[in-house]
């Protein structure tokens, strides 16, 4: 029998697992990719837009706690905060809901800094893997090796590659975007498709890689810190909002800079948990938004990530604490 669509979307996300794993020799307990990050509390406040575009509960109250990680790209847990492949980096944030029948809820929102994405479906992301970990063999064909001619076919992985991803100042200074797009409804059903978008109220500031080489392997995570201590940190979460026509189901296209942004509120972050490691062990974000008011569109990809997130998530629980 032929797999179901939510069998081959599980199936997708348990390799894409084992290929990340595998690209970076990930350990145990740690995430396949964007392994190494920090944890950080603050508070949500959203805007009068917000409530307009949609019913969801965390739109509507008059603000929300929220659980934030930045986080650099790569498996490898250890990467400096200075490495160009540490780029780009992560922010997903958790909205912590009120309890529903004594269950705790959330909705997250997974971003990161840049407004690219090389593939549109979770198979195009394991050929692109695949492609990468062949290069790198030994006997690897050259001119083109295997990288160079899955690039030289898939423009928009080519586009990702290439785009320029210089090193933030300060996770404070990042800009982030979410790469899918998303359904808001609004209290009267009317639906709106959105990609979101955060954007440091700090100013956005970075580094040349001279810059970045003189720092510090931990200067973010330290930096972000000091930031928190001082006071805290905050962003604007934004929307783009798709005009008729948009694709809603491609992760790779863009929509222009001329469709309009509408402010959904403020992140504030103030605080640092203690157990930062082991909460982000336990931690599984989640890119579905299950809850009223906000839906997932088409994209296949959006599915396939919340399957790595889940699979990868039990297994860092089950790999107990790290030591």
């Amino acid at each position: 029998m032929p797999l179901s669509s939510n069998e081959k979307t599980n199936e997708t996300g348990a390799n894409l697992v084992k290929a990340l794993q595998g690209a970076f020799h990930t350990p145990p307990g740690f995430r396949p990719a964007h392994a190494r990050g920090i944890l950080l509390t603050g508070t949500f406040t959203p805007t009068t837009e917000a409530a307009s575009l949609s019913k969801a509960v965390h739109f509507n109250a008059s603000s929300t706690p929220v659980t934030a990680r930045f986080s650099n790209s790569t498996g490898l847990p250890q990467i400096p905060d200075n490495a160009g492949d540490a780029n780009p980096r992560g922010f997903a944030v958790r909205f912590n809901l009120p309890e529903k029948n004594g269950r705790r809820q959330h909705t997250d929102i997974i971003t990161h800094s840049t407004p690219f994405f090389p593939v549109n479906t979770g198979e195009g992301f394991l050929e692109l893997l695949g492609a990468i970990g062949a290069s790198s063999a030994p006997d690897a064909p050259k001119n083109p090796s295997p990288i160079e001619a899955f690039l030289g076919s898939h423009p928009a992985a080519k586009a990702f590659v290439t785009a320029p991803k210089p090193t933030p100042a300060s996770f404070a200074t990042e800009k982030y975007f979410g790469v899918n797009a998303f359904k808001l409804i609004a209290e009267d059903g009317k639906e709106t498709f959105v990609r979101y978008r955060i954007t440091p109220d700090a100013g956005e500031s970075h580094l040349s890689d001279e810059e970045a080489k003189g720092k510090d392997p931990a200067f973010l995570h330290n930096e972000i810190q000091t930031r928190i201590i001082d006071g805290g940190v905050s962003f604007t979460l934004s929307a783009q909002i798709a005009n008729e026509g948009d694709q809603t189901n491609d992760a790779t296209v863009r929509w222009d800079e001329d469709r309009k942004v509408v402010k959904l509120g403020t992140i504030k972050l103030d605080a640092i948990p203690d157990d930062n490691d082991e909460k982000q062990r336990t931690t599984i974000f989640d890119p579905v938004p299950r809850l009223e008011g906000a839906a997932p569109s088409d994209d296949p990809i959006i599915d396939v990530r919340a399957s790595l997130y889940l699979i990868s998530g039990k297994e860092r629980r089950a790999a107990g604490p790290h030591h």
